[in-house]
């Protein structure tokens, strides 16, 4: 086994940063260079110096396995760096396709007005530490945002997320806590539900299984448990037009697409390499007479 090598007692910030680097290579961090120059950055005070008992217990604990963004305390999304704490699921990257699509379906300029002639009324279900709904409103400040999630920890980190933008964060399960107001309403309704299946979490990297609460990771036997619960109330909550946007795997997309087929949806699939990432868009009716949402008002599509 190779030798731990202690954090630096005195020297530069690089001489820190290089021991740091050492043991991160050795515990099997792939990223190690980016990873210890954070954790430097988050062990030096605002006079510009390491706490080194403060770089030391950082530097343990991410040998241990714990995830860089639970000790940091955020992780970078759709370049925020959005708020998670112990037991709360990670944003990936690949979500960001699910806030594009999102965005680019949302009533706006030169497409259809807000229902009410306020802003577009966007709910977050399964919100996590409400990193989509954040990147929603920040990039489009007059919507209306409502986001849920089951469990306390997640609760909790999203009212600090997103409290800067008014947004109310209920607790309960799926869409038990919406407000009543909001049926028939919604111009985009998203969902990270959890898609692996029960079997294959035990498959998952330890970062992942072991801090992560398994409510965020199990979708049932195959992973659609939630999708088909979510397929089943989503109608009652969307507008006229409305979208509803779901994160799956490429093999999972078209039991996701039958799902949301089964009830009334029209669903289409998005896909991008490059960020390994598929997402499953739910399409309710129009209202006769008006065009679609994710239409411009000349008939052409906006995605």
């Amino acid at each position: 086994m190779p030798v731990p090598v202690p954090v630096a007692a005195s020297g530069t910030q690089p001489d820190h940063l290089d021991a740091v680097v050492v043991r991160l290579r050795a515990a099997g961090c792939v990223f190690a260079e980016d990873e210890a120059t954070l954790l430097l950055e988050a062990a030096t005070g605002a006079d510009g110096v390491p706490d080194l008992p403060e770089l030391e217990r950082l530097v343990e604990r991410r040998v241990e396995g714990l995830p860089l963004e639970h000790l940091l305390g955020w992780a970078q999304f759709s370049g925020l760096r959005v708020g998670v704490a112990a037991g709360v699921f990670v944003p990936r990257r690949r979500t960001e396709l699910l806030v594009r699509e999102a965005l680019a379906l949302l009533p706006g300029p030169g497409g259809m007005p807000a229902r009410d002639g306020g802003g577009p009324v966007v709910v977050d279900l399964c919100c996590g530490s409400g990193a989509i709904g954040l990147a929603v409103v920040t990039a489009r400040p007059d919507v209306r945002l409502v986001a849920a999630d089951v469990d306390d920890a997640a609760v909790a980190c999203a009212r600090r997320n997103l409290a800067p933008h008014g947004v109310l964060v209920l607790q309960g399960d799926l869409d038990a806590p919406l407000p009543a107001d909001l049926r028939g309403r919604v111009d985009v309704l998203t969902a990270n539900t959890p898609y692996v299946p029960t079997g294959a979490v035990a498959l998952m990297p330890p970062e992942a299984r072991l801090h992560e609460h398994a409510v965020a990771l199990d979708g049932g036997p195959d992973g659609l448990d939630l999708q088909r619960r979510l397929a089943a109330v989503a109608a009652r909550w969307l507008a006229p037009g409305g979208h509803v946007l779901v994160e799956t795997s490429e093999r999972q997309a078209p039991a996701a697409v039958a799902v949301m087929a089964e009830h009334g949806l029209h669903a289409r699939v998005v896909s991008d390499d490059d960020l390994d990432a598929t997402v499953v868009v739910g399409t309710r009716a129009p209202t006769p007479g008006r065009p679609r949402s994710d239409l411009g008002g000349d008939g052409t599509r906006r995605d």
